[in-house]
């Protein structure tokens, strides 16, 4: 479980606070204004200025649906809709992991999650890193859907230049990137991408959101290539330059992405980005039913 930040005493932050060990349950957060110390779970199980400090309260801290995997924290602050996506390279010993970076964004997690799966923006915002300028038409793609979100399935011919040539093992100024993306509703992707070198560069982002305009941002990748042949902080340097072309222009869209068709104009290659909107659509549709359905259960 994961705690909210605040301590339900007089509203400290926990996170300022400290372990306390001498609790029976086993280590304990304390508050670092009083010593009052919850569980995992959220009960209080200590107040020290109490006549007996280890019969805690009834009351505690909000407690949060939370795992460990893939080397992050992933938390959900109701009863989560979909489980922790699966990423079966992340099992796989002929991979290793390269965390890139976690960041806040001034762009929604929408904006964020259509961008990674639209093709027809290479040309444009990544002319300096691996799109063909003079070639705008987007990569022809495939969509097939899941109960969790989509796969979309292309192959996008790119540029090959500066480190790039280094990291895919190839001298040739132009390969083809054969991609397979994972959206996992509603803001997480994996985008599997293999070179006719052999190598595969699997991209996995998330956009968790702080409010309507800004979301966190983590990403890491799982490669199938050692730290001798294409150093870490190379392969970082390269993701990291295509990143911030995206961030640059996401930006400056505007954050509140309408669900209904008829608000933004649309072009053939925006079909997974309308797919998103309309299981987005249909999930908070879902949910404002059950939502007016509580009272009458209760």
């Amino acid at each position: 479980m994961a705690l909210t930040d605040r301590c339900p005493h007089r509203g400290a932050k926990l996170s300022t606070g400290f372990l306390d060990e001498a609790v029976p349950e086993g280590p304990a957060l304390a508050c670092g204004y009083h010593g009052w110390a919850f569980g995992a779970d959220g009960r209080c199980v200590k107040v020290p200025q109490a006549h007996d400090p280890l019969r805690g309260m009834k009351g505690g801290a909000r407690a949060h649906h939370a795992a460990a995997r893939y080397g992050w924290i992933w938390v959900c602050l109701e009863d989560p809709a979909q489980p922790i996506p699966e990423i079966p390279e992340a099992a796989d010993p002929a991979f290793r992991r390269i965390d890139e970076f976690h960041e806040a964004w001034a762009v929604s997690g929408l904006r964020i999650m259509e961008n990674s799966f639209d093709t027809a923006h290479f040309s444009y915002v990544h002319a300096a890193t691996f799109g063909i300028p003079e070639d705008p038409r987007p990569a022809p793609s495939t969509i097939e859907h899941t109960d969790w979100g989509f796969v979309m399935r292309s192959e996008a011919p790119v540029s090959n230049r500066g480190i790039s040539k280094q990291l895919i093992k190839s001298d040739s100024d132009r390969t083809v990137r054969v991609i397979e993306g994972r959206w996992f509703l509603p803001f997480f992707r994996t985008s599997r991408i293999d070179y006719p070198s052999g190598l595969t560069h699997i991209l996995c982002t998330g956009a968790a959101p702080i409010d309507d305009a800004h979301s966190m941002i983590c990403q890491w990748v799982y490669r199938n290539d050692s730290e001798a042949e294409s150093p870490a902080a190379k392969v970082i340097e390269f993701d990291r330059a295509v990143t911030m072309e995206d961030r640059t222009v996401l930006e400056t869209t505007t954050f509140d992405v309408p669900l209904e068709m008829g608000a933004e104009l649309h072009m053939p290659a925006d079909k997974p980005g309308i797919e998103m909107r309309r299981r987005l659509a249909a999930l908070l549709a879902e949910h404002g039913e059950r939502e007016a359905r509580l009272p009458a259960e209760e």
